[in-house]
């Protein structure tokens, strides 16, 4: 990529620390945004306004103050989200979905468009936005599972709108990842580990360097070529979980 700055939303925790912190450390100049700002180490910009990706004004006005700032974004990496609790479809409160599908998909878009039209003004630029493998099969999130989808739909109507204007637009989907929002809902019972890792195909759960590596490579020259495309990240999950109608996966000789 060209001279400019790597903005990664929710950067302070999570997916966006990951990524923000495997960016700086490639040499690039990266901010990180957050609801809550908290340093990294590492070399990633801190901007220090809290960053609501719900919020339209927040948005453009914080997008606008940044490249004044700090120069033109040439990355977007939409990490910012919130991982809704897990109810029943009646128990389902419409102002905690409100919340989670603004946050996840309408300030994921939001995001994408503001720094989005710069970057087609200016012909250059990669966007990424963190998606989920939730939004690609079923789950008892009922919110999450709406927004990630849509937020794998958004990420192609954008490729396809900037695609001539020289701005790539691509998504990941991270399977279950060792970060602290899942290590709580294991905590809490909520979720089960062994579960999670029974059903990929590799065994294990993703760690977030992982997702950031693959961030990393779709905001790259490598990826010259690639638009419009979701990548799961998720040691097999989708893979493998259907396996379970065949008598699970097969397990590796002992040795």
């Amino acid at each position: 990529m060209s001279e400019g700055i790597i903005l990664v939303t929710g950067g302070s925790r999570g997916i966006g620390a990951a990524t923000a912190t495997l960016l700086a450390g490639q040499g690039k100049e990266v901010v990180i945004v957050d609801i809550q700002p908290e340093p990294l180490p590492g070399g990633a910009i801190l901007w220090p306004a809290p960053f609501d990706v719900a919020s339209e004004g927040t948005v453009i006005a914080g997008v606008a103050d940044i490249e004044k700032a700090h120069g033109p974004i040439t990355g977007l990496v939409n990490a910012a989200g919130i991982f809704g609790k897990m109810h029943r479809l009646e128990k389902v409160r419409m102002e905690q979905w409100d919340r989670e599908v603004n946050i996840d998909l309408r300030g994921t878009f939001m995001v994408a468009r503001s720094v989005g039209v710069r970057m087609a003004a200016r012909r250059h630029g990669a966007i990424v936005n963190v998606a989920s493998v939730a939004g690609m099969t079923s789950g008892p999130i009922h919110a999450y599972t709406a927004a990630k989808a849509g937020v794998i739909q958004v990420t192609q109507t954008l490729a396809a709108e900037w695609g001539r204007v020289g701005v790539r637009v691509n998504a990941v989907s991270p399977g279950f990842t060792r970060t602290a929002m899942l290590e709580a809902g294991i905590a809490s019972g909520a979720m089960n580990k062994p579960l999670m890792e029974r059903y990929a195909a590799m065994n294990r759960m993703v760690e977030p360097v992982e997702v950031a590596q693959a961030i990393a490579w779709l905001l790259s020259p490598l990826a010259s070529a690639v638009t419009g495309i979701n990548l799961p990240v998720d040691c097999g999950y989708l893979a493998g979980s259907t396996w379970g109608a065949y008598g699970g996966l097969p397990q590796p000789p002992a040795s």
